[in-house]
């Protein structure tokens, strides 16, 4: 693994470097097994490992070439492994979601296009009143989107994107089961997008900052987790939390 990991670094450098720029075609492999003095079997292994996390593109009879590097793209191998975590570990996504997303809302009130503003109201709008638990999920979930794009960052973006996976049955969960879950999420919605239509950063990053951390609080209510001492390590909900979030929650993410 330390010879495929020298061959992995060798091409990070050419590309850092600007040696070799996105859409471009790696030499040949024994030329560039040569050149990076590396066997061809530990720089056959790099390109696969840098093609799996969406580095390299490996295309069959023409070659190897760098992908886009889009964070979008480079980001899918995050939401990949963030699917991998169980529901416990659920708040720590919840925790990240609350340090970028009230960022990204304060961005999007300086940079957010009047266009994509009204896009946005008429998302909420078109929800009216009582929406049910499903069409909220769906609206709420674009709402995010469009509000992370809206910050004009991409790679901010992609990562807040990243994150909605793993939160997503929660999200689902807490609309079942609390009362409230639904009116409070619309008018935070509001208040939020009130804020960036008025140009105000700090308010729409503390409405972001509000919205995200009611939902934390209420899982950790939910799941019977201690809010005041961190563990070391993330603790695993007890075993009726447990049986009580799987009968709760749909099967689907």
């Amino acid at each position: 693994m330390r010879v495929t990991d020298e061959a992995i670094d060798r091409i990070k450098q050419m590309i850092v470097t600007g040696e070799l720029r996105p859409g471009d075609r790696l030499p040949r492999e024994p030329d560039l097994a040569a050149r990076l003095g590396l066997s061809r079997s530990s720089l056959r292994e790099a390109v696969k490992a840098l093609a799996l996390i969406r580095v390299l593109e490996v295309r069959q009879g023409d070659g190897t070439f760098v992908t886009s590097l889009d964070p979008a793209l480079l980001m899918e191998t995050m939401g990949f492994v963030l699917d991998l975590h169980q529901d416990a570990s659920v708040l720590e996504f919840f925790e990240v979601r609350r340090i970028l997303e009230p960022a990204a809302a304060a961005r999007a009130a300086l940079r957010m296009a009047d266009t994509d503003i009204a896009a946005l109201r008429k998302l909420l709008d078109e929800l009216g009143p009582e929406p049910s638990v499903e069409d909220l999920l769906a609206s709420d979930v674009e709402f995010h989107r469009l509000l992370a794009i809206g910050s004009g960052n991409r790679a901010l973006a992609s990562i807040i994107d990243s994150l909605r996976q793993p939160t997503y049955r929660a999200r689902i969960w807490r609309g079942l089961t609390q009362n409230d879950a639904v009116a409070r999420t619309l008018a935070e919605h509001r208040a939020i997008l009130d804020a960036i239509e008025g140009r105000e950063p700090e308010v729409a990053r503390s409405w972001a900052t509000v919205h995200i951390a009611g939902v934390e609080r209420w899982i950790q209510e939910a799941v019977n987790l201690d809010a005041v001492e961190a563990p070391p390590r993330p603790r695993k909900a007890s075993a009726k939390s447990a049986r009580v979030l799987t009968r709760s929650m749909p099967a689907e993410y």
